[in-house]
């Protein structure tokens, strides 16, 4: 029905069935996959899919779900083939049921082409913080999609503080928001009018070595660091003497008001 009212041809197979269990596309390769698979299923059978051929990079925990959403697509890529998916921002940085070996094993196989994180309140239907996954079976070269060579590198943004508040409890992201996070990417790939270049606080190209020495955690906030102050060219010393001479008015305040309202409650006093 999503696609239909979409006007979106497609092929969901003969009759209903289970993606795990039941994979009506077994041949399937694709050349783009998007998905937003639900996050955190625990009862996904997985206790029956043990040593299931999609298991490349590691066997999911049977308690949740989203490892094996992410080796389900990997599977299905083509050799050129692109992904791009929603996960809970658990999926990042989460080691229980060997979900972090799993994630070491696809970093290791250069898989990982970005990693967006995403502001809260995306949602009607929860307030789970969720992230973007991008991921590539070539990150070499590809003169014909104008792409570069970024074997070896993941990008990632920082778009947490994009956004704004619709209602209290919806956020919702402007097509500016979007376009800067899309731009960023394209321009990663090389696919962009524009040159990329590291945004403090929002986006950085990060080596695999760098993601080894954070233990493989995908969390954009560890590579992209803080956002640059501007500078507003006061000399230091101009200002050290401005703001001292600020706080010493303050605490001049300070004291008249504590001495007055002293007065004022000894007066309460006699007049009790």
């Amino acid at each position: 029905m999503n696609l239909a009212i979409r006007g979106i041809d497609n092929n969901l197979g003969p009759h209903h069935a289970d993606t795990f269990h039941q994979d009506l596309h077994p041949d399937l390769k694709a050349d783009f996959i998007l998905a937003n698979p639900p996050f955190n299923v625990s009862d996904w059978g997985g206790e029956r899919l043990r040593d299931d051929a999609r298991w490349k990079y590691g066997t999911p925990p049977v308690g949740n779900a989203n490892y094996a959403w992410i080796q389900h697509m990997v599977h299905h890529l083509a050799p050129r083939g692109v992904a791009g998916f929603v996960l809970a921002n658990g999926s990042m940085s989460s080691n229980s049921g060997g979900e972090g070996e799993i994630r070491r094993n696809l970093i290791g196989a250069d898989l990982v082409d970005c990693i967006v994180a995403l502001p809260g309140q995306l949602f009607y239907s929860t307030q789970i913080p969720v992230c973007l996954w991008f991921l590539t079976r070539d990150k070499s070269a590809q003169p014909d999609r104008g792409y570069r060579d970024r074997r070896g590198e993941t990008l990632f943004i920082d778009a947490r503080k994009l956004g704004t508040m619709e209602s209290r409890v919806l956020r919702t992201m402007t097509g500016a928001d979007i376009a800067r996070v899309a731009h960023t990417y394209h321009a990663f790939r090389g696919d962009d009018s524009t040159a990329y270049a590291d945004v403090p606080g929002f986006c950085k190209c990060a080596t695999l070595d760098e993601i080894r020495n954070h233990d493989y955690v995908l969390t954009p906030g560890r590579y992209v660091g803080a956002a640059d102050v501007e500078d507003d060219a006061e000399p230091f010393e101009e200002k050290m003497t401005r703001l001292t001479a600020m706080l010493e008015q303050q605490f001049a305040e300070s004291t008249r008001l504590e001495t007055t309202i002293r007065e004022a409650l000894k007066g309460l006093s006699h007049a009790e």
